[in-house]
């Protein structure tokens, strides 16, 4: 993917993107170990990997969560943005994006087009997320999209055997206009 490159496709995350998935994960890991607890060797390794990609594209089935997957044009993945927990009209957001597409109004964007999508195909009429407070990029996404903050939060520490780290909560209400009467800009 080029610097200037934003021709991308939001997919539902499915067995034949495991490679790019993989490889996604093993080439950002040292980046996302600095916001998020890093997922462990074994998380890694093939063999687990793919077990674990088959559980959760089974749970995925059930209905009860919602993987995707950011495609850019020549295959790989950049991005990958979940819907968990769903019950009641509700689910709780996560994402992460490879460093190389950071800081370019791309997390946003795409947020705010799963938003929509939660809301239109998957019936759902709340959100929820959380983040740590010194993850600033994903504070920023969360507000240019909509979402409110509703609380304080302990979330899991980076580090193996780390204590937990204060957060914030946020909710965004799905039928709203998804962030732009808010942040002033569609980026």
């Amino acid at each position: 993917m080029s610097e200037t490159e934003f021709e991308f496709v939001l997919e539902r995350l499915r067995q034949d993107h495991a490679p790019a998935l993989l490889a996604f994960e093993w080439e950002n890991r040292a980046f996302f170990a600095a916001s998020v607890p890093d997922r462990g060797d074994a998380f890694f390794e093939e063999e687990e990997f793919a077990a674990r990609l088959r559980a959760l594209l089974d749970e995925q089935e059930s209905g009860t969560i919602r993987f995707h997957v950011l495609v850019a044009a020549d295959g790989e993945i950049v991005g990958r943005f979940n819907l968990v927990d769903i019950a009641d009209g509700s689910a709780e957001l996560g994402y992460r994006v490879a460093e190389k597409a950071t800081g370019r109004g791309l997390a946003t964007t795409v947020v705010r087009e799963l938003c929509a999508r939660a809301r239109d195909e998957y019936g759902l009429s709340r959100l929820t997320a959380a983040t740590t407070l010194d993850n600033g990029p994903s504070r920023t996404v969360l507000a240019r999209v909509g979402f409110g903050a509703v609380g304080s939060v302990l979330l899991p520490g980076k580090g193996a055997g780390t204590e937990q780290e204060p957060g914030t909560a946020y909710e965004l209400d799905l039928g709203g206009s998804l962030g732009r009467e808010r942040s002033g800009t569609s980026s």
